[in-house]
Protein backbone atom coordinates (compact mmCIF):
# COMPACT_ATOMS: atom_id res chain seq x y z
CA UNK A 1 0.00 0.00 0.00
CA UNK A 2 1.12 3.35 -0.95
CA UNK A 3 1.86 5.91 1.52
CA UNK A 4 -1.52 8.43 1.53
CA UNK A 5 -0.17 12.16 0.56
CA UNK A 6 -3.49 13.43 0.51
CA UNK A 7 -7.23 13.14 1.77
CA UNK A 8 -10.63 14.65 0.41
CA UNK A 9 -13.18 14.47 3.23
CA UNK A 10 -17.01 15.24 2.32
CA UNK A 11 -18.29 15.60 5.71
CA UNK A 12 -21.90 15.23 6.36
CA UNK A 13 -24.26 15.02 9.32
CA UNK A 14 -23.16 10.75 9.79
CA UNK A 15 -21.53 9.62 7.20
CA UNK A 16 -18.31 10.91 5.86
CA UNK A 17 -16.71 9.90 2.51
CA UNK A 18 -12.92 9.46 2.37
CA UNK A 19 -10.78 9.59 -0.24
CA UNK A 20 -6.89 9.19 -0.30
CA UNK A 21 -4.48 9.42 -2.94
CA UNK A 22 -0.60 8.76 -3.08
CA UNK A 23 1.84 11.28 -4.55
CA UNK A 24 1.58 10.53 -8.09
CA UNK A 25 -2.84 10.60 -7.55
CA UNK A 26 -3.16 7.42 -7.96
CA UNK A 27 -6.04 6.25 -5.59
CA UNK A 28 -5.16 4.38 -2.17
CA UNK A 29 -8.20 4.62 0.07
CA UNK A 30 -11.72 5.21 -0.69
CA UNK A 31 -14.65 4.76 1.99
CA UNK A 32 -17.04 5.87 4.25
CA UNK A 33 -16.71 6.03 7.65
CA UNK A 34 -19.42 7.53 10.49
CA UNK A 35 -19.16 10.26 12.46
CA UNK A 36 -17.71 8.01 15.40
CA UNK A 37 -14.89 6.46 13.99
CA UNK A 38 -13.16 9.62 11.76
CA UNK A 39 -10.70 10.47 14.64
CA UNK A 40 -9.70 6.74 15.03
CA UNK A 41 -9.00 6.65 10.74
CA UNK A 42 -7.05 9.94 11.27
CA UNK A 43 -4.91 9.08 14.36
CA UNK A 44 -3.50 5.56 12.31
CA UNK A 45 -2.16 8.12 9.52
CA UNK A 46 1.00 9.95 8.96
CA UNK A 47 0.49 14.17 8.35
CA UNK A 48 -1.12 15.12 5.18
CA UNK A 49 -2.85 17.37 3.42
CA UNK A 50 -6.43 17.19 4.23
CA UNK A 51 -9.19 18.96 1.77
CA UNK A 52 -12.52 19.04 3.86
CA UNK A 53 -15.97 19.97 1.99
CA UNK A 54 -18.89 20.92 3.38
CA UNK A 55 -21.84 22.55 1.95
CA UNK A 56 -19.94 24.02 -1.09
CA UNK A 57 -17.14 25.56 1.01
CA UNK A 58 -13.81 23.67 1.09
CA UNK A 59 -10.82 24.01 4.05
CA UNK A 60 -7.23 22.71 3.43
CA UNK A 61 -4.97 21.55 6.13
CA UNK A 62 -1.98 20.41 7.13
CA UNK A 63 -1.26 19.17 10.73
CA UNK A 64 -1.90 22.53 12.75
CA UNK A 65 -2.23 24.75 9.81
CA UNK A 66 -5.70 25.66 7.89
CA UNK A 67 -6.45 27.53 4.90
CA UNK A 68 -9.41 28.70 3.11
CA UNK A 69 -9.96 27.13 -0.32
CA UNK A 70 -12.00 29.50 -2.68
CA UNK A 71 -15.08 27.34 -3.80
CA UNK A 72 -15.14 26.46 -7.79
CA UNK A 73 -17.23 28.59 -9.53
Amino acid sequence: MQAITTIGLDIAKSVFQVHGVDADGNVVIRRQLKRRYVLAFFQKLPPCLVGIEACARRIIGRANSRRSATPYA
